[in-house]
């Protein structure tokens, strides 16, 4: 194998650093602002790029990221280190369909119980009783893998078809990429379905005498989803970079007074002695960049590991900060740190010397092999 195919992990760590002082800027500003003032996005920037104070540290950091990115490339160092931790995350496929139930089952019970759509953005005080149970009954199915897929499809059409009608809704996105995955791989195990599965393809238990679902649908549907399994990371690294990219634009660099109202809201400038325009630039920058590079698949897992220091900052920096709104967040991004880039991505297509996209079957290897994009050997 080349050098270059050897993982970059721990580019994580310098990028972790340079973002994380953005990341507290970096949260979803609709959740903690009215957002009645969106302020203008042309005479903001044509403010900002004409200060000297703000240009040149975000010029510098950008330098700095691609200098040591470039150069992680070239000298490759803590190359055992990184090894050993790509074996160590690689050993949790298995639990793949798990962590992404939890992801999105935990969030949508905590939607259904306050009464919102997805995103706290989105409230129906209307249709509040349906909404709560919808959001309780796809939750709790989730978090118990019993219809997983059925359930997760059933919510994924509900989100795209309720999105024209409640454009908020976007923000909250990576629920499509999630669903879309559980989709892919199904309730894994531990799930109620893995148990009625094992007590169906039985045939000397009583329940495998009249259960009509497993046979009949459960295993064709498998099948033919099975082929698309490794495709999972590809599914979860692009929705969390549109996700990403969105909200450096819809809620800073476009609407640049709302987000200089969380700076000031929080006394982000005293924390931090910089200008607010800064704070608001080098959130925006860092979230697109990030969204960049998980659209491309190029530096997943760092990227990855830098989007959770983004949260996490975030959830300690904003009190108001709803912490239900971002575990979605937190799991996906945990997923890709699991998975690697997968299919369709620069890290899999220029740094690794062989790529293996053979059809994963089913069980424990299977789900392995669908979220390694097919092959056990994982990437960035």
């Amino acid at each position: 194998m080349s050098p270059l195919s050897r993982p970059v992990g721990a580019v994580a760590g310098v990028v972790a650093t340079v973002v994380a002082s953005a990341g507290v800027a970096a949260a979803h500003v609709e959740y903690v602002t009215d957002g009645s003032e969106r302020g203008d996005p042309i005479a903001f920037l044509t403010a900002v790029l004409s200060e000297p104070s703000v240009v040149l540290p975000l010029a510098v950091g950008g330098v700095v990221v691609l200098a040591l990115m470039a150069g992680y490339l070239r000298v490759q160092p803590l190359r055992a280190d990184v090894t050993a931790m790509r074996a160590a995350l690689a050993d949790y496929t298995d639990l793949l369909p798990w962590l992404l139930r939890l992801a999105i089952g935990l969030p949508m019970v905590g939607a259904g119980f306050a009464g919102y759509l997805f995103t706290p953005l989105v409230t129906t005080a209307d249709t509040v009783v349906p909404v709560r149970l919808f959001g309780v009954a796809v939750g709790f199915a989730l978090l118990f893998g019993l219809a997983t897929r059925f359930v997760a499809a059933t919510a994924l059409v509900s989100y795209l078809v309720l999105l024209p009608f409640h454009p908020a809704m976007f923000f909250a996105f990576e629920y499509s990429a999630g669903l879309l995955a559980i989709v892919l791989v199904g309730g894994g195990r531990p799930s109620a379905d893995h148990v009625i599965a094992q007590l169906a393809a039985n045939d000397d238990t009583v329940y495998s005498r009249f259960d009509p679902f497993y046979r009949r649908i459960a295993v064709p549907v498998g099948a033919r989803i099975d082929p698309y399994r490794r495709f999972v990371p590809t599914v979860i690294r692009v929705g969390m970079g549109v996700v990403f990219a969105y909200l450096a634009f819809a809620e800073k660099l476009l609407a640049p007074a709302q987000a200089l109202a969380v700076v000031e809201q929080y006394g982000l400038s005293t924390l931090t002695p910089v200008p607010p325009e800064l704070w608001v630039l080098g959130a925006s920058l860092t979230e697109l960049f990030l969204g960049v590079l998980l659209v491309i698949g190029l530096f997943t897992r760092a990227s990855s590991a830098a989007a959770f220091v983004v949260f996490t900052t975030t959830l300690f920096g904003l009190a108001d900060d709803p912490v239900l709104a971002h575990i979605s967040l937190f799991g996906l991004v945990s997923a890709l740190l699991v998975t690697g880039a997968g299919p369709l991505s620069i890290d899999t297509a220029v740094f690794r010397t062989t790529y293996e996209s053979g059809v994963p079957g089913t069980g424990h290897g299977a789900v392995r092999a669908a979220a390694t994009g097919g092959d056990t050997d994982d990437d960035r």
